[in-house]
């Protein structure tokens, strides 16, 4: 059985080379986009099985492009393809429907397992960080719903958390040193309940209104 795959990342040696890395499988790249923009436009006109999704694209990054495909074609599964093994990127990805994430230095045989997993409905592979991540949201689901009384500057942080942005680069978004964003953080998880930033940027998500 033939897969039909809608391919979205900015650049296009990456495109081609998947296109390429795919050649001689069953998988058929029916639809190409360069930025999260023109993913959701592409998946709309192909209805693909798959969408192979790069997170950092300009145009409407990969997490809004999933989260619109997700919400348009609930069918249709997407694979999220990074550079970055960032734990919130992932959190975030299996928290707004992401079938699996898989990292672009992976072989061959690991990006078309994925493909085929996420078209066969299968769970992701127990080896990926995506797998780890989604059991943790699992067992954290509950405290969505929880009343947490984080502060206007800790509700800033664990945006920037959620993002994926480093103490440095929060400090940096938000005029306040190091230490301080730290301390935020750990007021945050210990608020919230969890024991790091991952399970925080999950929380966050399922929270809705915060990221």
């Amino acid at each position: 059985m033939s897969i039909n795959v809608v391919v979205a990342d900015d650049h296009e040696v990456v495109r081609s080379g998947l296109e390429s890395l795919l050649a001689g499988s069953e998988i058929n790249v029916v639809g190409q986009a360069t930025n999260g923009k023109e993913a959701v436009e592409e998946a709309v006109k192909h209805k693909p099985d798959v969408v192979l999704l790069d997170i950092r694209m300009p145009d409407g990054d990969g997490l809004a492009a999933l989260d619109e495909i997700h919400r348009e074609l609930p069918d249709t599964r997407v694979v999220m393809l990074s550079t970055y093994d960032n734990p919130t990127y992932i959190a975030r990805s299996v928290a707004l429907g992401a079938s699996d994430y898989v990292l672009k230095g992976s072989s061959r045989q690991e990006i078309i397992g994925a493909i085929r997993g996420a078209a066969s409905g299968q769970s992701p592979s127990k080896a990926g960080a995506l797998a780890a991540v989604a059991g943790t949201m699992g067992k954290r689901k509950a405290l969505g719903d929880a009343e947490v009384p984080l502060t206007n500057r800790e509700t800033q942080v664990l945006r920037h958390v959620a993002l994926g942005l480093s103490n440095k680069e929060i400090g940096r978004s938000l005029g306040i040193s190091i230490e301080t964003v730290k301390e935020h953080v750990q007021n945050i998880l210990r608020k919230v309940g969890v024991t790091d930033r991952t399970q925080a940027a999950v929380w966050a998500v399922r929270r809705g209104g915060i990221v």
